[in-house]
């Protein structure tokens, strides 16, 4: 129990002071629009479009890939309510303002980032499908998940929490669907 304890408030102590650091800066003008861009299309837009994208150019596992996508980020949002439910870790713009996001977060809590879960779970099982685009998805998903910390809206703990999430059930997804 003490050891737990000592391990998390070194987590609690590194994601503080990066905290302190980014909402402090002032990013360029195209760095801000390049992380609320992202930040957006993690809303699920994205998500949505790439769906409809394969679904008619996918080829021959174009549903094999979309059901894989599709229950890995379904599970994602079921699993990430719960955590969030059961973690009720304040948000870092809770904690500090943020000096120039005036993004509003989805929801009240922080652990684990549902954007990098969902990011990261359609990338891992989609981009196994198609191998070809694997690189994009998965620099896609870290634009997300980077752009959450950048944003005030997570620590870096929870982003980290929520990608390795995403790529285990999407790497799960994709086994899942792939035997199919």
């Amino acid at each position: 129990m003490i050891a737990t304890r000592t391990v998390w408030g070194h987590i609690q102590s590194g994601d503080h002071r990066l905290m302190h650091k980014v909402h402090r800066w002032r990013a360029p003008r195209w760095f801000r629009i390049l992380t609320v861009t992202m930040t957006r299309l993690g809303d699920g837009w994205l998500w949505y479009s790439l769906g409809l994208i394969l679904a008619i150019f996918g080829g021959e596992h174009r549903f094999l890939a979309i059901g894989a996508g599709t229950t890995a980020s379904a599970a994602g949002i079921l699993l990430f309510r719960t955590l969030k439910r059961a973690s009720r870790r304040k948000r870092p713009c809770e904690i500090e303002p943020h000096c120039w996001s005036l993004v509003l977060p989805p929801d009240k809590y922080s652990f684990p980032s549902g954007h990098s879960i969902t990011a990261f779970a359609v990338a891992v099982s989609i981009g196994l499908f198609y191998p070809d685009l694997q690189i994009v998805l998965l620099a896609v998903a870290l634009c997300i998940a980077t752009s959450r910390i950048i944003l005030g809206m997570h620590f870096l703990s929870d982003v980290l929490a929520g990608s390795a999430i995403g790529i285990l059930l999407g790497y799960c997804a994709f086994h899942l669907f792939a035997a199919l």
